[in-house]
């Protein structure tokens, strides 16, 4: 009997190791069909998964309550699991090179841990050979095993939209590798236990990670693309949405639009990519021009802040500005590497020291990744300045009545920001309010 039927008859467990966005939807997914250990060094995060609280909103607490994955920070946990997979941040350091601290944690928490006959899966976006040159010394020093004879290793990179309710685990098709064949084999029949969108087996670790890695990439070019359109446009005084909206009626159109690009996937991921292509004599010339149009936005923005408060007569320095959301994405629990705080920051520079509300962001997170205070909704009041940074549905869903009562009535001119252009630009172009947006 192989391993991915001992997994199934429920004599062998699948391990997560990292139980964040991605990994915790993993396990819980996989514990519908099979038995799970989920293990996380943060035992806060342990505590409330264990009383059945959802700190990242992804299932939600009544799937937690009912899921039959054993949370654990115990790390000896793992030596109950056969088959291992690896769901740790990859972010980069302030100098964009990539920040492998993680995964190679991970790796010497799994190697202590390793029992021979496992399959150790990693799932953080690296770029191509990390698995390979890098994970695998590690769990061989850690763990006293060979690979290749102890122990295999495969690769299968996470595809979950954090917040996004439609395209989740079980509907995007999983690329899979494996270090031989018989190892691909046991990776695609255990994920396809949980993925019905079926699983792509690729045909190395390497391809499967340049693969993942490429993804996000090329969303950055492209959102890149969309925002230098804007700067454009926004010279020209024509509404960038407007002309997307037309060039979108051709058939091969790619509708991509203009925004911040923050988060730990987008904003990331190229860095690992033009990374490795230095190491190789290669300086990227797209990919990194793209990173930079996209690491400016949240500057550029702020700058038309401040362009339309002068506009409307209003001193910069004593001027009242709020700003609609802090999170990296709509209706997501996310601060980190959001690309608010540029705004944020840029807006200081100026004097400036704006009201922040977002209900749905973790507080704790931002006040330690940022030092920010997080106001509630009925902060915002009296304001000469208003932005809309992220799509939250509470935010896109404000009503005029509910956008007029945030200003200061005595202004002649409302400064209004929609950063993702959730409102109706044309009930706000008018004598009452500056309105713009990327």
């Amino acid at each position: 009997m192989g391993l991915y039927e001992k997994i199934l008859a429920g004599e062998e467990k699948l391990s997560l190791v990292g139980l964040g966005y991605v990994g915790m939807p993993i396990a819980v997914a996989f514990a519908r069909k099979i038995k799970v250990v989920g293990f996380d060094l943060n035992e806060k995060k342990i505590a409330l998964y264990k009383s059945g609280v959802d700190p990242t909103r992804e299932v939600g607490d009544e799937v937690i309550r009912n899921t039959s994955v054993e949370f654990t920070a115990d790390e000896t946990k793992l030596k109950e699991a056969k088959f291992h997979i690896v769901a740790v941040p990859t972010p980069v350091n302030d100098d964009h090179t990539p920040d492998l601290t993680p995964v190679e944690g991970a790796s010497r928490i799994l190697g202590r841990n390793l029992t021979k006959g496992s399959i150790v899966v990693f799932e953080s976006t690296v770029y191509p050979g990390v698995t390979e040159e890098i994970c695998v010394p590690i769990l061989e020093k850690e763990s006293g095993l060979k690979c290749g004879e102890d122990f295999k290793i495969g690769y299968s990179p996470e595809r979950i939209n954090p917040g996004d309710k439609v395209h989740r685990l079980e509907t995007i098709t999983k690329i899979v590798s494996g270090m031989d064949e018989e190892t691909l084999d046991t990776v695609a029949k255990v994920y396809e236990l949980v993925v019905e969108a079926g699983v792509y087996r690729a045909e190395s670790i390497k391809v499967a990670e340049a693969a993942k890695v490429i993804e996000n990439s090329q969303r950055d070019i492209n959102i890149a693309f969309m925002n230098e359109l804007s700067i454009i446009f926004n010279k020209m005084g024509i509404d960038t949405r407007s002309v997307l909206e037309a060039a979108g009626t051709k058939w091969n159109f790619l509708k991509f639009f203009p925004g911040l690009v923050g988060g730990h996937c987008i904003g990331v991921d190229p860095y690992y990519l033009t990374y490795k292509a230095e190491q190789m004599g290669y300086h990227s010339q797209i990919i990194l021009a793209g990173r930079r149009i996209n690491d400016d936005m949240g500057k550029y923005v702020a700058e038309n802040v401040v362009k339309n408060l002068i506009r409307a007569d209003v001193p910069v320095k004593t001027a009242k500005v709020a700003i609609l959301g802090f999170t990296f994405k709509e209706n997501c629990p996310d601060t980190r590497n959001t690309k608010v705080i540029d705004i944020v920051k840029e807006l200081r520079e100026y004097g400036i020291d704006p009201v922040i509300v977002d209900e749905t962001a973790d507080q704790a997170e931002a006040k330690m990744l940022y030092g920010v205070e997080l106001a509630g909704q009925d902060a915002v009041h009296d304001v000469d300045a208003l932005i809309i940074a992220v799509a939250h549905t509470e935010f896109a869903d404000m009503n005029p009545e509910k956008i007029a009562a945030c200003f200061k009535a005595s202004n002649k001119k409302k400064v209004l920001v929609d950063v993702k252009g959730v409102l109706d630009r044309k009930t706000y172009q008018n004598e009452e309010y500056l309105y713009w947006r990327l």
